[in-house]
């Protein structure tokens, strides 16, 4: 598969010097633009992560049944865009205090997970959720319900999902955010 925005083959392993994150924040296709844009962020691609159902497809993912959320997973440059500025945007570009759904998408595909790639990363994004949660306290919001878990298996969306939002500029985005920012000390 071909990125549709980088112009190069859509890949899920990291070359030396680069880092991998993976978050799960509502519908992926909002998501997955929102990182592309990054300036530091060479490579990013839509999928489905959090279960150890093998080789989910769409549809399985959207019936509830594989337990999957959909997923980006985003190639960077640390020199570039920290894990922390990845993070940030992660908390600022959906609400983390809806469980199952990001405003009408409702389902466990559509959950908050923020899935780790090493301890660091693991490390970081708890401190970064009681940043936030400090944060959204404070203007009201209820307790934040993202899943911070390990990366396991990731599998690749089908290619029709693979940088939607540039295929299809007027299509859906569904991602907002809460308008609380995250402040980072």
């Amino acid at each position: 598969m071909q990125h549709h925005v980088f112009n190069n083959p859509i890949t899920t392993s990291a070359d030396s010097g680069l880092d991998i994150a993976t978050f799960a924040m509502g519908c992926f296709w909002g998501a997955e633009k929102l990182f592309w844009q990054q300036p530091g962020v060479v490579m990013t691609s839509v999928g489905y992560a959090g279960s150890d159902y093998k080789d989910p497809t769409y549809e399985q993912v959207c019936s509830g049944f594989t337990g999957h959320a959909e997923a980006v997973q985003i190639i960077y440059d640390p020199e570039l865009i920290s894990y922390k500025e990845l993070l940030k945007l992660f908390w600022e570009n959906h609400d983390p205090t809806q469980g199952m759904r990001q405003g009408n998408d409702i389902g466990t595909q559509y959950r908050s997970v923020i899935f780790t790639h090493s301890q660091r990363q693991n490390e970081q994004a708890q401190s970064s959720m009681d940043e936030y949660q400090k944060q959204l306290s404070s203007n009201g919001y209820s307790t934040i319900t993202t899943e911070i878990e390990p990366m396991m298996d990731y599998y690749l969306a089908e290619e029709y999902h693979q940088q939607y939002l540039s295929k299809n500029p007027g299509g859906y985005c569904g991602h907002g955010g809460t308008g609380v920012c995250f402040i980072n000390n």
